[in-house]
């Protein structure tokens, strides 16, 4: 790791100096481990610490959330997962909780409290509209994406089941970009795919995929970037995207991903 590398501090770290982060920052499985989705763990890890949020990390000691576990009718494997993180978090004190995770998110904030796990949980979605809304995080026009089209896809977990649609598109907004919506959006966005545990597994036999459908309805759309908020959106649109053989005219990024990449450009 480089010398100008960003120094992330562990939740163990900041108890043992007696400190206490703003947020605590829940990466989720596919920020740790997926290649593509770290990127967008840095993104927005990178943006915290440009605007002075003290924040800090579970490191090892955060398991999966239990989500997929009970989208698949495994409910002992989600209150086994769930009960252990819930003993990790409420051992720290731990107030708020943010995610890039939809399906975290959802899981940490609805049916956490149900086994004692009581929070503060916030989507960066929202997280990156109230920096914005604060001033503490500056965008100027004119960069990357002026003129561009961007479309945004809903998260099911984000929109339908959390009633979030706008947060994403303010943070859009700001890029000085077109966004043009797809033609099933918000409450009657389509599904990438993915949800239900459908992102471990192959779909069952049918006339044609679900994301290949929806990747089908952003490129009528005439963009050039498709924007997610959401790990398994990101595969399933990618994927998309390269079984149209796309690649070369349209993008998939993150949220935060286009946040940095306006203030870099």
């Amino acid at each position: 790791m480089s010398d100008n590398a960003l120094k992330i501090p562990t939740m163990a770290e900041m108890a043992a100096n007696n400190e206490m982060p703003e947020v605590l920052f829940w990466v989720g499985c596919a920020g740790s481990f997926d290649d593509r989705y770290k990127k967008v763990t840095l993104a927005f890890t990178k943006i915290l610490d440009q605007v002075g949020i003290r924040f800090a990390v579970l490191g090892t000691e955060e398991s999966c959330t239990g989500d997929p576990a009970r989208r698949a009718g495994n409910e002992f494997t989600f209150q086994m997962l769930a009960l252990g993180n819930i003993q990790v978090l409420n051992m720290y004190g731990v107030k708020k909780i943010v995610t890039a995770c939809p399906h975290c998110f959802n899981t940490l904030k609805n049916e956490y409290p149900a086994l004692g796990g009581h929070y503060e949980v916030v989507h960066h979605s929202t997280f990156l509209q109230g920096l914005i809304n604060e001033g503490r995080l500056g965008l100027q026009g004119g960069g990357a994406f002026k003129g561009k089209k961007i479309t945004f896809h809903d998260s099911c977990y984000l929109g339908r089941a959390n009633d979030i649609y706008e947060a994403p598109r303010q943070v859009l907004e700001t890029l000085d970009a077109e966004l043009v919506e797809m033609k099933r959006c918000k409450t009657k966005g389509l599904c990438c795919g993915a949800g239900g545990g459908q992102m471990f597994k192959e779909p069952e036999p049918g006339r044609k995929d679900v994301n290949i459908e929806r990747v089908e309805e952003a490129i009528a759309t005439g963009a050039s970037t498709i924007a997610v908020a959401c790990p398994f959106c990101m595969v399933m649109m990618s994927d998309g995207v390269k079984n149209k053989e796309k690649e070369d005219q349209i993008r998939v990024y993150d949220l935060a991903e286009l946040l940095i990449a306006q203030q870099d450009s």
